[in-house]
């Protein structure tokens, strides 16, 4: 069976999902080592029957919008059922994108492992795992169905907080991937996988109006959670959140312009699927002229040699 590498998404995201999937065949050594899938909300026909409805989210009970920018997060767990329990897999948000060869990554010793993933803040054993970029396999994680645990959320079973930051699974079955392979806003020369994870820079969004929910946690009096309380309740989920900025990094910006030059180049993204983002404030109204003005990775390199 091969590997499988799968990027979820939902319409939102959808430039950002198909850039992706360029980005990780475009660096492999071994393009026949693995297929890249993506996987949508929208074909999970389920999620819309909770539209709406409270689940338990950092000890808050809040609303399911299919609409959220981020409500293809829960789709991480949906790989090993995909692959029917078998093989191994890497799973990568639609915000991430490959800048080296990802075999390494699909090839390494899991040293029995289920998952591997990096650590979210600084590498200290007690801070919560980032489940946006994992490695899988498949065979160990046969609790993972997907239908069922999104479900338990609703019925107050499962708190999205833990289960996102994999602290429903047992210490012992997850290892410690480098910050490389899930760079946080950094891109560098020793970079595997970018991940653009402020979300209110990411390059293609810049100007659009905000469509992100801010977190709040339970019980907290700070200002800003009392603030989107009160915002949310009188004004709606999306009042006053502002626009996206400009992101301050030009290299990510260009990569992420250069990529989607190439998926143009390529009919993997077409100039009508463009302007089709564009209108629906998925994607920067200015796509096109940036695309025409960035020079590709081949015309320059994202680093001197």
């Amino acid at each position: 069976m091969k590997h499988c590498i799968f990027i979820h998404t939902n319409e939102k995201q959808i430039i950002g999902a198909l850039v992706s999937k360029y980005s990780f065949e475009r660096f492999a050594s071994k393009k026949d080592l693995f297929d890249v899938k993506l996987v949508d909300t929208r074909d999970y026909p389920f999620f819309q029957a909770y539209e709406g409805k409270k689940y338990l989210r950092d000890g808050l009970q809040r609303e399911w919008r299919n609409e959220d920018l981020q409500s293809f997060t829960v789709l991480r767990f949906a790989p090993p059922e995909e692959m029917g329990y078998e093989g191994r897999s890497v799973v990568v948000d639609p915000d991430v994108f490959c800048v080296a060869d990802v075999v390494p990554l699909l090839e390494r010793d899991m040293g029995g492992k289920a998952i591997m993933a990096r650590r979210r803040k600084g590498g200290s054993k007690d801070s919560d795992f980032a489940s946006s970029v994992m490695l899988l396999d498949n065979a160990r994680l046969k609790h993972w169905q997907l239908q069922n645990n999104f479900a338990e959320m609703f019925a107050s079973k499962r708190d999205y907080a833990q289960w996102i930051a994999l602290k429903l699974e047992n210490d012992d079955t997850i290892g410690v991937l480098e910050p490389t392979w899930n760079d946080f806003d950094r891109l560098a020369p020793d970079t595997r996988l970018i991940h653009n994870t402020h979300r209110n820079t990411q390059p293609w969004k810049t100007g659009l109006p905000v469509d992100y929910r801010p977190p709040q946690k339970a019980g907290s009096l700070k200002p800003a959670n009392i603030w989107h309380r009160v915002r949310r309740s009188l004004f709606g989920e999306y009042a006053f959140l502002g626009q996206y900025k400009k992101h301050p990094d030009s290299n990510q910006e260009r990569l992420f312009f250069a990529l989607l030059k190439e998926c143009v180049e390529k009919g993997i993204v077409t100039r009508d699927m463009i302007e089709d983002q564009m209108r629906k404030n998925h994607v920067r109204h200015d796509a096109l002229d940036v695309i025409a003005r960035t020079s590709t990775l081949v015309e320059r390199p994202l680093f001197a040699a």
